[in-house]
């Protein structure tokens, strides 16, 4: 059960699943935030964890390549673009840059 979760749950951050923007703050809270900065060792356990899903991920795409689902142009496309995103988490020190497109999520009511 539990692997049919983790599946589950790496499939729709695959696939671009994102449940739009719930935050409220304004472009000034978000510019005026201190940057955070993990220890060694919470760097450590962040990049083992990344790098077991990353590796996950791509058993997924390779899986829907050899079904015929994607072709090996597109999967491989997929792939370099999730190699590209963990190199950025890598060098950012794994804290996430959530706010980096901040501007295209900003929907007002």
């Amino acid at each position: 059960m539990k692997k049919l979760l983790l599946i589950s749950t790496i499939f729709l951050v695959t696939c671009g699943f994102n449940l739009g923007s719930v935050n409220a703050e304004t472009e000034s809270e978000v510019n005026n935030k201190p940057k955070i900065e993990l220890s060694e060792d919470q760097k450590k356990e962040m990049q083992a964890l990344h790098e077991d899903m990353l590796e996950q991920k791509k058993e997924i795409i390779k899986k829907y390549i050899e079904f015929g689902v994607l072709t090996e142009e597109k999967g491989t496309k997929i792939i370099e673009k999730m190699e590209s995103r963990f190199k950025e988490l890598e060098a950012n020190g794994y804290v996430p840059n959530w706010d980096k497109h901040h501007h295209r999520h900003n929907h007002k009511e």
